[in-house]
């Protein structure tokens, strides 16, 4: 069996308003609240997830810190689907939705309830509509009919333009198998070149990642926070 990564099990985003998340995703979107909590090692930051799947989810991450970063436009925020953001920032979602029929229903809907929406757009590979979310996200729902055709839509002009080599697009486009050894692979420290987390206290990370595997397993927190629901 070859291990890869399958899909998306859940999007964290900041807010401020965690409220106001939930009310546009679930009321404009249709999408259900299945988890709101404190979230697990992190003081006074709750954490909300917003169902698509039995897998996946949008989540939402608030705490009294996210209010004191204030959006910058072409910072923090691109503010559309076409315009520029910081590095390693988020520039729009994409969110699926069925097929034809499901993107209208849903573009209805969300002008119905009073958010304006671009598109239908045929992108060849995909079909999208867009629209604003609350604090300055930028959103797509899409459908594909069939899988992506790399031959068809890998640029050339652009892969080179990327510094992408010949070599490095075949390794790209079929990634070695790894196999991984019988033996537990060492955790890295902080001299590996990374990346690397960040924002911690000064000295945390560093005492995380010294830490055995099984110490992290052990100061899990896994019970929710309704014992005996009604």
């Amino acid at each position: 069996m070859d291990n890869r990564v399958e899909g998306l099990h859940h999007l964290a985003i900041s807010t401020a308003d965690i409220k106001s998340q939930i009310d546009f995703f679930s009321t404009k979107l249709g999408m259900e609240l299945v988890a709101l909590y404190w979230m697990h090692g992190a003081k006074e930051t709750c954490h909300g997830f917003m169902r698509m799947n039995d897998e996946s989810s949008v989540a939402f991450v608030q705490s009294p810190r996210v209010s004191n970063a204030p959006p910058r436009l072409g910072e923090t925020h691109a503010g559309n689907p076409t315009a520029a953001s910081a590095a390693g920032t988020t520039q729009h979602i994409a969110l699926k939705v069925r097929d034809m029929d499901e993107l209208l229903h849903m573009q209805k809907r969300l002008r119905a309830n009073g958010v304006p929406v671009l598109g239908p757009v045929d992108h060849g590979f995909c079909t999208s509509i867009y629209f604003a979310g609350p604090e300055g996200l930028s959103l797509e729902l899409s459908f594909s009919t069939a899988p992506i055709e790399p031959t068809r839509w890998i640029d050339p002009e652009v892969v080179a333009l990327a510094g992408i080599d010949e070599a490095e697009l075949v390794r790209y486009r079929a990634p070695a198998r790894f196999d991984p050894a019988d033996a537990p692979t060492m955790r890295p420290g902080p001299e590996a070149p990374g990346p690397h987390m960040s924002n911690y206290p000064p000295g945390v990370y560093e005492k995380l990642i010294a830490l055995p595997d099984q110490a992290i397993w052990d100061a899990s927190e896994n019970e929710p926070p309704v014992k005996d629901p009604v």
